[in-house]
């Protein structure tokens, strides 16, 4: 089969090549997938160059998310059968994956593939972060940064689906457009040169109830300035590039909590919740309450301009690879 190898780690992703590997038989327990779409995250790229902290051992194929259908099951598996559409993980960028049986959940009918590869790390973000976290209220006020990336989008999606008043927030007025048009936020901010009034008089005076941030920074430090008293401020991530800081007088004087959001490790840590977690999104997105948005749709043999599409914060949503094109 064909597959994408890092061979070795380095920039620029100059260890990694498609090239034909052995199709994987399923073991006990396992099911083999033929894989129709796989999700570029990330991690997919910082793995590439050692910068992520899961580090398998050389040689491995990348790729976290898949959606697929089953090509053969091992012995033991039940419940599922060749033909059936599933999404899973792991070694998501090759022609075919194999996988726990019980890791594996069904595509819901309304979503495609790509819809299908794209949907789980990043609603599951949102989720525990909206949900878990911040135990988001309907009616409340919530500011996503980076609205248009894979996790931010989700979030602007998940939080209507909530009820949320959601402001839509990019650096970028072209991607806001895209967001306004196919997400239907109550508002879209554009943050250069600042935003901290902006938030205040959207939201009446009050200030953003929830901020979901994972772009720190700057960011962060204007969001601190425009948080309503009792806000939670939700830390994603740093695509930035800086880690800010912040003087515990000014939590302490608004009265607002900074909350930490790990989405994985939240399920590692309490498994029956991190179960209803993954329930609940599947279902909204069965009961077709949410969707994601594919940005494009490229043939392994373009791998590199998917994951370059990422890396320079072209992706509106999620770029997705289809190993079988």
């Amino acid at each position: 089969m064909r597959a994408l190898v890092v061979e070795r780690l380095a920039p620029d992703y100059a260890g990694c090549a498609v090239m034909d590997i052995e199709t994987p038989a399923p073991g006990a327990g396992e099911a083999r997938v033929r894989v129709r779409a796989a999700a570029v995250n990330f991690p997919d790229l910082l793995m590439t160059r050692g910068d992520y902290q899961h580090k398998p051992p050389l040689p491995f194929v990348p790729g976290l998310e898949w959606a697929g259908e089953i090509d053969a099951v091992g012995p033991g598996v039940t419940g599922w059968k060749v033909g059936d559409a599933v999404v899973g993980g792991g070694r998501a960028f090759a022609e075919y994956a194999v996988a726990p049986a019980a890791s594996l959940r069904a595509k819901p009918e309304r979503l495609s593939f790509a819809e299908a590869a794209a949907f789980g790390a990043a609603y599951l973000t949102a989720y525990v972060a909206l949900v878990r976290r911040a135990r988001a209220e309907p009616g409340e006020w919530l500011l996503v940064h980076g609205a248009a990336g894979g996790v931010g989008l989700a979030c602007v999606d998940l939080g209507k689906a909530l009820g949320l008043k959601v402001i839509a927030a990019s650096a970028s007025r072209d991607k806001l457009d895209v967001v306004a048009r196919d997400c239907a936020p109550d508002a879209v901010l554009h943050t250069a040169g600042g935003f901290r009034e902006k938030v205040k008089a959207l939201t009446g005076g009050r200030g953003a109830d929830i901020v979901f941030d994972p772009v720190g920074g700057d960011v962060f430090d204007d969001s601190v300035r425009c948080i309503a008293f009792d806000g939670r401020l939700l830390v994603i991530g740093f695509t930035s590039g800086r880690i800010p800081s912040i003087a515990v007088n000014m939590p302490l004087i608004k009265g607002f909590s900074v909350m930490g959001v790990r989405a994985g490790e939240y399920g590692r840590r309490f498994p029956e919740r991190g179960a209803e977690n993954q329930a609940a999104i599947w279902r909204l997105a069965e009961e077709g309450r949410v969707r994601p948005r594919v940005h494009a749709e490229l043939p392994l043999a373009r791998w590199r301009e998917a994951f370059d599409l990422l890396a320079g914060r072209e992706v509106i949503g999620k770029a997705v690879i289809r190993p079988d094109l």
